[in-house]
C-alpha cells in the first residue's frame, strides 16, 4: 500500500475510534443525567440531612448524627466498604445570647448580630460598652493612631467588591477581616471587634464564619453585624463619632472531641489501586440548616454512588465518597484525609490519581474549576462539547476546593476538580440563617448531581494511568 494511503487509512481508523469513543461517552452523560432528573433522590436526601438532623457544627451531637446518617445511605447504595477516618474536631457554641445596640442621641438603635465562629464571649457574659472606630481595612487599622483604637470596638465595614463576577473572588477579598480581625482590634488595644457580613445582599441577616485568635493576644469577642446595620453604623459615625455600642455574647469553647470523615469505597475493576476521591463537607454552621453549604455537596456526592450504580455504570478505579468533617472551622477533615493518603500511598502503593469537590451550593451547575498539569487541564477542556447539551460550559482553572486542597501535596499531584454552580446569590444564603432546604432547587439540585457524577465518570475513563495526563 502506497504510504500515502496507508497514513490515511490510520487517520481514518483513528478518528472512529475517537469518534466511537465519543459517541460511548455522550451516551453515558445521557443516561446519567437522565437518572438524576427522572429519578433523584438528591432532593429527598438533602430533606433528611437539613429537616431531619439540621445544623451539623463541628463536635455537636448533630454533626455525630450526620455522620450516622452518611455512612448508612452509603452502605444503602452499595458502597463496598463504609468506615470512618477519626479526626479530632473543635467543639464551641455559640451559646443563646447574641445583642448589640447603638446609643445615638439618647436613641437606642439594636443592630443584628451573631458571634462568629470561635469566638470568646464578651467579659463574664455581660455587656461590653464601648465607643466605636471604623475602618475599610487590616492595614488602615495598623496605621490608625494608638489613641483612636485604644478601649473601643472595631468596626470592619469592608463590602464584598460588587465589581466582581466572581462572587467566589469579592468573598475571598473581604474575608481576611473576618478571620484575622479580632486579632488585629486586639493589639492595636480595642476591646471587641465588630465585622461586616460576608455577602452583596443588603439584609438584616448576619453571616457567621470561622475566626481565628493570635497565641500570645488578647482574645477579644468578635460578632458578625448584618450589612444594612454596618452601613447605618458607619453613617452615623460620621455624624456621631462618640456614640457608643452595647455588645453582649456568651459564646464559649469546649476542648476537641472525635469525630471523623465518613468514607465510602467502590472498588475498581481494573486499576483498583488507583484512587478517585469526590466529597463535600458534612459540618455546617449552626444558625441556619447547612442546606447550600455544604448539604448540597454530600447530596451530590452520595447521588454519584446511586446514579452510577442504576445505570449500571462498572469502575474501572476505586472511587472513594467522602464526607469531610470540619471544613468551616479547621479543614481538620481535609487534612487528615490527605494524611492518610501519603501513608496510604507508602504502604499500599495506592495512588490517588484524582479529586473531585461540591462546595459551591446547590445552584444551576455551569462547569468546573481545575487544580492540574497543563496536560490534565486540557483533556479535561477536550470534554467541553460532551457537557454543552446541558449547559455546562466552565472549564477554569484554580479553587477545586478547600477540603480537597491538601491532597495538593500528594507525588504525583491528582487531577482536581470542583463543581461551579452559578455563583450570584450563593453568598445571600452562605453561613445565615437563610441557608435552609426551602431556599435549594430541586431540578438545580439534580443538575448538580448529574453533572458531578458525569465528571467523575470521564476521570474514571479517560484519565492516563499516571492521573496527570503528562
Amino acid at each position: 500500500m502506497p504510504k500515502l494511503l496507508l497514513l490515511l487509512s490510520l487517520a481514518a481508523g483513528f478518528s472512529a475510534i475517537g469518534y466511537a469513543q465519543t459517541a460511548a461517552d455522550s451516551a453515558l452523560i445521557r443516561s446519567i443525567y437522565d437518572e438524576a432528573l427522572a429519578r433523584g433522590e438528591a432532593y429527598e436526601n438533602l430533606r433528611q440531612l437539613t429537616k431531619g438532623i439540621g445544623h451539623r457544627l463541628s463536635g455537636s451531637e448533630s454533626a455525630s448524627r450526620a455522620m450516622e446518617w452518611g455512612a448508612s445511605v452509603l452502605e444503602g447504595y452499595g458502597a463496598d466498604s463504609v468506615w470512618v477516618l477519626p479526626v479530632m474536631v473543635p467543639s464551641w457554641t455559640r451559646g443563646d445570647v447574641a445583642e448589640a445596640s447603638a446609643r445615638v442621641g439618647g436613641h437606642v438603635h439594636p443592630l443584628h448580630i451573631t458571634a462568629l465562629g470561635g469566638s470568646v464571649g464578651t467579659p463574664g457574659d455581660a455587656p461590653l460598652t464601648a465607643k466605636v472606630v471604623q475602618v475599610k481595612s487590616l492595614d488602615a487599622l495598623k496605621d490608625m493612631p494608638a489613641e483612636n483604637v485604644q478601649g473601643r470596638i472595631v468596626l470592619f465595614n469592608r463590602p464584598m467588591d460588587p465589581v466582581l463576577i466572581n462572587t467566589g473572588a469579592a468573598y475571598g477579598g473581604a474575608v481576611d477581616q473576618r478571620g484575622r480581625g479580632a486579632t488585629a482590634a486586639a493589639e492595636a488595644g480595642a476591646v471587641g471587634a465588630l465585622v461586616r457580613s460576608m455577602t452583596h445582599a443588603l439584609d438584616t441577616l448576619p453571616h457567621t464564619g470561622a475566626m481565628y485568635y493570635k497565641e500570645g493576644v488578647d482574645s477579644v469577642p468578635s460578632a458578625a453585624i448584618s450589612t444594612v446595620d454596618a452601613s447605618w453604623l458607619g453613617q452615623q459615625l460620621k455624624e456621631h463619632p462618640d456614640l457608643e455600642v452595647t455588645l453582649q455574647m456568651n459564646c464559649r469553647a469546649f476542648p476537641d472531641v472525635e469525630q471523623g470523615n465518613v468514607i465510602g469505597e467502590w472498588r475498581g475493576s481494573e486499576r483498583p489501586n488507583e484512587i478517585i476521591t469526590l466529597g463535600g463537607h458534612l459540618d455546617s454552621w449552626d444558625i441556619g440548616e447547612g442546606a447550600h453549604d455544604d448539604g448540597a455537596g454530600i447530596v451530590h456526592t452520595l447521588e454519584v454512588l446511586r446514579i452510577l450504580k442504576a445505570i449500571g455504570y462498572t469502575p474501572k478505579r476505586t472511587i472513594r465518597f467522602v464526607l469531610f468533617i470540619n471544613e468551616e472551622n479547621g479543614n481538620r477533615g481535609g487534612k487528615a484525609y490527605a494524611a492518610a493518603a501519603k501513608v496510604d500511598h507508602v504502604t499500599t502503593n495506592k495512588r490517588y490519581v484524582a479529586a473531585l469537590e461540591s462546595d459551591a451550593g446547590g445552584f444551576v451547575p455551569r462547569g468546573f474549576r481545575i487544580d492540574a498539569t497543563d496536560a490534565a487541564t486540557e483533556l479535561v477542556r477536550s470534554w467541553s462539547p460532551l457537557f454543552d447539551p446541558y449547559n455546562v460550559h466552565q472549564f477554569r482553572r484554580g479553587g477545586a476546593g478547600v477540603d480537597i486542597g491538601p491532597l495538593k501535596e500528594l507525588d504525583p499531584r491528582p487531577t482536581m476538580m470542583g463543581l461551579s454552580p452559578d455563583g450570584q446569590r450563593y453568598f445571600d444564603f452562605h453561613h445565615s440563617a437563610q441557608d435552609v432546604f426551602e431556599n435549594v432547587h430541586k431540578r438545580e439540585l439534580e443538575l448538580g448531581a448529574a453533572t458531578f457524577a458525569a465528571a467523575v465518570m470521564m476521570l474514571d475513563q479517560h484519565l492516563p494511568s499516571s492521573g496527570t495526563a503528562n
